[in-house]
């Protein structure tokens, strides 16, 4: 599994040496990429639907429960399918798409990156390693919406969707963290077997509460779903493959996989069920007030997701098989309805529903693809959509609440048939306007795909046990019980049939009389005033203005006002420490009394110190301050310390000589006035003396632990062959730590050499 996972990967970096190929017609073969991924999932559908779980293991951190393990069932192979088939299908809708794109390569390598990021995710069986896949396909999808980098609607875009789907990520990582905590592992497959220690933990709310807001802030619930259609910015490519099949419903497939282990509890169910219908219902409103295609679709999207979430949140074998074929049914009419508005948008650089029509004289295929989508997205017999809504209907009928529920449903499905018709009908429809009237048959290349999309969502319609050998594993996964619904065309005359029914007929009354508002024509209204993405981009704006301001005040350029920072947050953390630190006392009886020569440095040092402060000669206070390095060498050659004497000696010997050096450029004594005396750094001075001070006070009066340095004694030249236990510490025993500091010491010599090297010219 690892190797098809890291195919993605290894074709990105493949593209630093065959870019060039990319972007001529060879660029067509970077499909075979994702089709080898789709054939090799394939053979595994006999062993899935036979009830099987195929696994693999790879050890990455073994001290810390952290592994590449990797678990194949039917909920992950359903969403690798799609992952794989439906990144076949982009890959060679992009070949012609963006063919004259002079960043082709660049743009499959981020194709590339982030299937094998959704591959690592649907497979994982580590919760860590999740986490580090789900963080990819954040980091890769905001190179792909961004990928117009010089467009700044692009860049805001892509950073509003990496700022929510970040913070995401470090939640899931929390909540993971914690589950691995109660649980004593992070393998799903272990976690399933400690349910109930999970569910009856103190902790179980932070962590159903930790995985609800990371699967809310990937799949666009509300109040976190306005980055998806600012993502809209991205080529058509990137909208159909992450908005569509992919990324978006990452969330969804966390909250399928965890259900098993967090799922079953009030505050479960009722929190999914909640959120899921709140953003269905809102999602859908908007779609009357909107008249861009990609906009369309981007609400529709997060309609649709707000009804997977809400299916999750009912929790029944009839919940779970409606949402995993809604799923299914999804993706293969949102990815075609996206790549026909590709189409028409590369046709007639139009997107605006109003001024669109009659397309179908020029792209009939293209035409035909639209109406079926919106077929199988207004759930139309005989579609797969429309096996997917009845299931939706009879999940919410069985329900105490079902009056509340099916009315939800009912009015966001009919919602739904209308934005399949705006999208998938209405530009096809009607007059073909004359600026459209040269508008060219598109190339094979570009309405193949949608075409083989709808004609599968008609097929599985027809014949739907050729998906229920999947569709029903996973429910039997993600439900934990085994008497899951069949999945079948007819259900026989009921209510759900009338339901059915009503959808249709109320989704063809709106379509004929309701006609697209342009909002941004009018004032806008309360509840656009106070979205949530108004809120946010508030909450952000207020938030850079406050660090413009701490850091006008904090980093304003004077080296004195940057050291009083620094230091007086310091002694505020160690005043903090000594005060809650009762382990701490002194005792002056443990103390010995001064002798003559502590005295006599300690006197050299008070005269130096003051020597430094007060001398208007740089060199008299540059002595000063290498007489109080020698007086501190002295102490630690009085103290056995001799190998730590010399190092300061050394230091502080080439530290005066770089002074002196300086000192030629500056002038040799210091202005005549007296500058006046800054009080607060007087103050800040004493009080930080005082409080180092205290802390020596407290550890001398410490008793001495020699356990370690008994270690080092002993096992110094044994283990490490040196006879210096110093130099044996610093090499060998803590050789990382000093590696570390060496390649510091580097980075600052070389950030030294770059600014005195650097050549400064003024701009006017």
């Amino acid at each position: 599994m690892l190797f098809f996972i890291l195919l993605g990967i290894f074709f990105a970096i493949s593209t630093l040496f065959i870019g060039r190929l990319l972007r001529t017609g060879l660029s067509v073969f970077a499909a075979l990429v994702p089709l080898s991924i789709f054939i090799w999932l394939l053979a595994y559908i006999p062993a899935i639907s036979a009830g099987g779980v195929v696994t693999s293991l790879y050890t990455w951190v073994p001290s810390l429960g952290i592994n590449l393990s990797f678990r194949i069932d039917g909920v992950s192979l359903l969403f690798g399918l799609l992952i794989s088939g439906i990144g076949t299908l982009v890959f060679l809708y992009t070949s012609y798409y963006l063919k004259d794109d002079k960043y082709l390569d660049r743009f499959y390598a981020y194709l590339g990156v982030f299937m094998a990021a959704m591959l690592g995710v649907v497979f994982s069986d580590n919760i860590i390693s999740l986490f580090v896949f789900w963080e990819l396909t954040s980091i890769s999808s905001f190179f792909l919406i961004g990928y117009k980098n010089e467009d700044e609607k692009s860049r805001k875009a892509a950073l509003t969707a990496l700022l929510i789907t970040g913070m995401g990520g470090l939640l899931l990582l929390a909540g993971g963290v914690i589950t691995g905590y109660v649980a004593g592992s992070f393998e799903f497959s272990e976690l399933l077997l400690k349910r109930d220690a999970i569910i009856g933990h103190a902790l179980y709310p932070v962590i159903a509460v930790l995985f609800f807001l990371a699967a809310f802030t990937k799949s666009a619930q509300f109040p976190f779903h306005f980055w998806l259609p600012g993502a809209m910015k991205a080529p058509t490519p990137v909208s159909t493959y992450l908005h569509s099949a992919t990324m978006v419903k990452a969330g969804v497939y966390l909250l399928l996989r965890f259900t098993p282990v967090l799922g079953n509890t009030e505050l479960w169910n009722t929190t999914i069920t909640a959120v899921g219908g709140v953003t269905m219902l809102y999602a859908a409103l908007h779609l009357p007030f909107k008249k861009d295609l990609k906009e369309i679709l981007a609400f529709t999207t997060i309609s649709a997701l707000g009804i997977m979430v809400f299916l999750i949140g009912i929790g029944t074998p009839y919940a779970i098989v409606a949402v995993l074929l809604f799923i299914l049914t999804h993706a293969l009419y949102k990815a075609s309805l996206f790549l026909i508005t590709g189409i028409i948008d590369h046709g007639t650089q139009s997107r605006d529903i109003t001024e669109l029509g009659g397309l179908k004289k020029v792209m009939m295929p293209v035409a035909l693809a639209g109406f079926t989508a919106a077929l199988i997205s207004g759930g139309v017999p005989p579609t797969l959509g429309f096996i997917s809504k009845d299931l939706m209907y009879e999940t919410t009928l069985q329900q105490g609440a079902f009056i509340l529920l099916t009315a939800l449903a009912l009015v966001t499905s009919v919602l739904q048939f209308y934005g399949g018709f705006l999208t998938g009908v209405k530009p096809f429809i009607g007059k073909l306007p004359q600026k459209f009237s040269n508008t060219a048959m598109p190339n094979l290349r570009l309405w193949g795909p949608p075409v083989l999309l709808v004609t599968l969502g008609v097929l599985f319609g027809l014949f739907p046990s050729l998906v229920d050998g999947i569709i029903r594993p996973g429910a039997i996964t993600s439900s934990g019980q085994n008497n899951v619904p069949e999945i079948k065309l007819w259900h026989g005359f009921n209510l759900v049939l009338l339901l059915s029914a009503v959808t249709i007929g109320l989704g063809i009354l709106m379509c004929y009389f309701v006609k697209p508002v342009n909002t941004t024509s009018k004032k806008p209204g309360l509840i656009f005033k106070y979205s949530p993405e108004i809120i946010f981009h508030t909450l952000l704006n207020a938030g850079k203005k406050l660090s413009r301001t701490t850091t006008r005040f904090i980093q304003n350029g004077s080296l004195p006002n940057y050291v009083f920072v620094m230091i007086s947050f310091m002694t505020g953390l160690l005043i903090f420490t000594i005060l809650n630190d009762t382990r701490l006392v002194i005792s002056k009886d443990s103390f010995k009394a001064l002798t003559l020569y502590e005295i006599t440095i300690l006197s050299i040092l008070v005269i130096s110190v003051s020597m430094t402060l007060f001398s208007r000669s740089r060199l008299v206070s540059l002595i000063s301050l290498s007489v109080i390095g020698l007086s501190i060498c002295i102490l630690f050659v009085f103290y056995s310390a001799p190998d730590l004497a010399m190092t300061q000696f050394s230091v502080d010997t080439l530290t005066v000589i770089l002074f002196v050096l300086v000192l030629f450029r500056l002038p040799k004594y210091l202005k005549d006035s007296v500058e006046r005396v800054k009080w607060q750094n007087v103050v800040l001075a004493i009080v930080f003396g005082a409080v180092i001070s205290v802390i020596c006070l407290k550890v001398l009066n410490q008793p001495v632990n020699n356990e370690i340095t008994n270690y080092y004694a002993e096992n110094a030249y044994t283990l490490a062959k040196g006879k210096n236990v110093v130099n044996v510490i610093l090499v060998d025993f803590r050789g990382m730590d000093t590696l570390i500091e060496i390649c510091v010491l580097i980075v600052a010599a070389l950030g030294v050499f770059s600014l005195i090297k650097a050549s400064l010219k003024e701009k006017y």
